[in-house]
């Protein structure tokens, strides 16, 4: 099977179903590992040829899955953030629980993934028109997708 087949289908079957629930920094972990270790297999390299993983994703016109979950979770955060007042998804979002969090250094919270990936994408809190444009993180393999 051509090379550019193998591309297509890792980046329209199983990088979404990758994708599908991807919100901690451990899953993110795991995704990246995987993703390349497909990769290394679909371009034909091994570890031990030494290649760098950039090397690799460029070659093979594929964008950072790290990239990619912060585009989908600010999307999310926008489709929220869009939503009428007193919608269910939103009151959640928006909602904060009493209390104090537990010592040590806390658990990150989805809202604090959220805030993270702001900054790196410098947009404003307020949700604007250009919020799609600003937060995404275009596919190198796809030409009509630009970030």
């Amino acid at each position: 099977m051509p090379r550019k087949i193998k591309v297509k289908l890792y980046s329209t079957i199983i990088r979404p179903v990758f994708l599908y629930g991807a919100m901690g920094k451990k899953e993110e972990r795991i995704l990246e590992a995987t993703e390349m270790r497909m990769l290394r297999r679909i371009k034909g390299v091994t570890l031990r040829e030494r290649e760098r993983s950039t090397d690799v994703k460029r070659e093979l016109g594929v964008s950072d899955i790290n990239e990619k979950v912060k585009e989908i979770r600010m999307r999310w955060y926008g489709h929220v953030k869009r939503r009428e007042e007193g919608h269910a998804a939103k009151v959640a979002m928006e909602s904060k629980v009493p209390g104090r969090r537990p010592r040590g250094k806390p658990r990150k919270r989805w809202r604090d993934n959220v805030k993270e990936d702001m900054s790196h994408f410098s947009v404003p809190w307020k949700v604007s028109l250009t919020w799609r444009r600003k937060t995404r993180a275009g596919d190198p393999a796809r030409p009509d997708q630009k970030p």
